[in-house]
């Protein structure tokens, strides 16, 4: 367990009984009954987005300030419980449940402790022994039905529907691009289609017959769109180009040009993607307003791996196509499914990708000129090539709707001015920033500060804190999510776990 110092156990203490609870915040009073009850808030924190239980804290309806300070003294057997139970009750096990000690005054005036547990977002699916599967709501916990198990397990991608068989006719997976893999991979005709495909893992028996799976058709048909239509499954690029910064709505569309599909087996899907935007981009735009021609300049390795990543790791349960829209000042390449795992906007520039479709990353690897090479150095690439081309990083956004899962990657075709960095880095190490943090930054006055921050918010690269007045505004990135699930997490960044 760790051990703080005296000022950051009064700094921690204090944000904690500031602080309401939450998704991502749980307070209970150690007793017999809190193992439990504290078992299912950590395998909800796991399934959900993480977060912060507090031990020895009564609940901010029962008392207020420093009154809610009962501590873990209260119960020291049922704290030694609950921490024997964490390795020992859930399945699978949640790695990297983190106990941190707090000294405090207490309610009756004695020093004692509050427990912090942190328990980091999941990249599988966790469930209690004989307690079943939780979930973490606004500011309480509720058992996940059969079919949120199965969602989840989707989204989090320790499920994937390219595993799922379909019924294709083997004959339509006889194709060139069939024909080009088993050539790479010296693979004679002697065994027959349904038999090799097996040997691959891109085959099932269903029935007593061998039956392709969902990656099978989506990597070797001429047409996989139209083959899994019948199983709600979208195969599909869409490239759209669009006049100005915006989507228009009105009776005529604001499209420089018909929007354009691409379709066929994933290996030509991408590499006929990647030459039709990379034509687009070069063309440039002519800018209304000016005249002037402008063009984009995004690396092309980074729109590759954009485009690449957006077909390989897209979620082929959705009913959706892949949606690229070019615009005057970016590039948007939106990908119908949530990040997989325990990725997020925040963390994806180091966490990298995870593959939610193994099989087609697995295959397309053993192509003769494979789009990607599965080592999982291609996010980082791309936000190091943008700032090496003075370009603001790439922007990640997960949009969670009821009708529209995706995660859209925005390349911005606008220079990054030199003192962005400083504020970037800022943001990082401190959180928002206002107005007059950024006046000592970049040295501007306050009606300039005012302009940047206001362009910033335009462009998507800073978004303006909620409910401030204008005279507290504040800033940060998207990516910075607005509550840090680990209430200690920078207490823990300089101190090693026992």
């Amino acid at each position: 367990m760790i051990e703080l110092s005296p000022a950051q156990a009064a700094s921690l203490v204090a944000r904690l009984l500031a602080t309401a609870e939450s998704r991502t915040l749980d307070v209970k009073r150690v007793s017999g009954k809190m193992v439990q009850k504290a078992l299912e808030t950590l395998c909800a924190f796991a399934n959900t987005e993480g977060g912060t239980l507090a031990l020895g804290v009564e609940d901010p309806a029962k008392a207020k300030g420093t009154q809610r300070l009962h501590g873990v003294q209260e119960n020291p057997e049922a704290l030694d419980e609950l921490q024997r139970k964490v390795r020992t009750q859930f399945s699978p096990a949640i790695d990297g449940i983190v106990f941190l000690r707090v000294p405090c005054m207490l309610r009756d005036g004695t020093v004692g402790h509050v427990v912090l547990v942190q328990a980091q977002k999941s990249d599988k699916v966790h469930s209690i022994v004989d307690d079943g599967t939780w979930m973490r709501l606004d500011a309480s916990n509720r058992p996940m039905s059969a079919v949120e198990i199965a969602e989840l397990s989707y989204q989090r991608g320790v499920k994937s529907a390219e595993s799922e068989a379909v019924p294709v006719d083997w004959a339509l997976l006889d194709t060139p691009a069939w024909a080009e893999f088993i050539a790479e991979r010296g693979f004679g005709r002697a065994r027959a289609l349904p038999e090799q495909m097996a040997q691959l893992g891109l085959a099932e028996r269903v029935d007593g017959e061998w039956q392709p799976r969902r990656a099978a058709v989506l990597l070797f048909a001429e047409e996989p769109g139209g083959l899994l239509a019948t199983q709600g499954t979208r195969a599909e690029v869409r490239l759209m180009i669009y006049k100005g910064k915006a989507v228009l709505a009105g009776a005529q569309p604001n499209m420089r040009k018909l929007p354009r599909t691409l379709r066929g087996p994933l290996i030509r899907l991408i590499d006929d993607t990647v030459r039709a935007v990379l034509h687009e981009l070069a063309e440039g735009v002519e800018l209304a307003s000016s005249g002037f021609k402008a063009q984009h300049r995004y690396p092309e390795r980074v729109v590759k791996e954009a485009i690449v990543n957006a077909v390989i790791h897209r979620d082929y349960r959705l009913n959706r196509d892949i949606f690229i829209r070019i615009f005057d000042d970016r590039l948007e390449v939106d990908s119908p499914g949530v990040f997989p795992g325990n990725i997020t906007p925040a963390n994806v520039e180091k966490a990298g990708s995870k593959a939610r479709n193994p099989l087609i990353v697995k295959t397309l690897r053993d192509f003769p000129r494979p789009p990607n090479f599965d080592l999982n150095e291609g996010v980082p690439m791309m936000f190091a090539e943008m700032v090496q081309a003075q370009l603001y990083p790439p922007q990640y956004q997960q949009v969670v709707q009821a009708t529209h899962e995706a995660v859209v990657v925005t390349l911005l075709n606008e220079e990054r001015p030199p003192v962005w960095t400083q504020v970037s880095d800022w943001i990082d190490r401190n959180g928002p920033i206002s107005n007059s943090d950024l006046r000592k930054i970049a040295e501007v006055d306050i009606t300039e500060a005012s302009r940047m921050l206001k362009d910033w918010v335009d462009q998507g690269v800073l978004l303006a804190l909620p409910d401030r007045g204008r005279r507290n505004a504040a800033y940060t990135k998207p990516e910075v999510p607005a509550e840090t699930p680990g209430l200690f997490a920078n207490e823990l960044a300089n101190k090693p776990s026992n």
